[in-house]
């Protein structure tokens, strides 16, 4: 399980100032210089799988994930187009997430670009504790039972669990992979509010979960 590290309320405000520059940096000098997954030779970043919908013509950015770093999204398509769309862009969310999280860079144009409002201010949270306590995660993160729930033209509901018994922390600076048996917490269970701007993405603006769900356990 890649266990969220604990962050201050009163890190908020400077979490998300990073994203709006950089994350992973800091005032030592040096900052900067510590091996960080996906910016190390150690493993390289790649381009994450494009989502199954139909290519829209937005100019998105692009995302990118360590080798060593995997996210696999079952049931991507429903036959609904306006339904796939919002599956992708929620697998777009979540890449991005963990890309601000594993590679290290001056910016993550794709972290506010799928997530705003409260959904931005807790990825920011979520992403500056993994920086404020070294750590990093590996390994695969599997994404299921995944339903959209249409509300009118314009907003939408993703209902989804995760599977993290397959994914685990790992140390920034010495690498070290820290795995643990699996166990209930490891499943999480999601709903995130949807709502697609002008530009025609479908931002994610707030996130709901619980850990250890009860509904995502096999």
């Amino acid at each position: 399980m890649r266990t969220r590290p604990t962050i201050a309320a009163a890190a908020l405000t400077a979490a998300v100032t990073l994203l709006l520059s950089g994350c992973g940096g800091s005032d030592s000098e040096d900052s900067g210089k510590d091996e960080i997954a996906g910016a190390d030779t150690g493993a390289s970043a790649s381009a994450s799988p494009s989502p199954s919908a139909i290519e829209d013509g937005i100019d998105r950015p692009e995302i990118k994930l360590p080798s060593d770093v995997k996210n696999v999204f079952e049931g991507g398509s429903t036959g609904d187009p306006v339904k796939d769309a919002v599956l992708a862009d929620n697998e777009r969310m979540i890449n991005s997430i963990d890309e601000a999280i594993t590679v290290d860079a001056e910016e993550h144009p794709a972290l506010k670009f799928y997530s705003k409002d409260n959904a931005l201010i807790a990825a920011a949270s979520y992403v500056q504790s993994f920086y404020e306590a070294g750590t990093t995660w590996t390994g695969s993160t599997r994404y299921y039972d995944r339903e959209v729930t249409l509300s009118g033209e314009n907003a939408a509901t993703v209902t989804y669990c995760g599977d993290e018994t397959k994914s685990y922390s790992k140390d920034r600076k010495t690498k070290e992979v820290k795995k643990t048996p699996g166990d209930a917490d490891d499943y999480v269970s999601y709903s995130a509010r949807v709502q697609k701007n002008a530009d025609g993405v479908w931002q994610t603006t707030n996130v709901v979960s619980e850990r250890g769900a009860e509904k995502c356990q096999p």
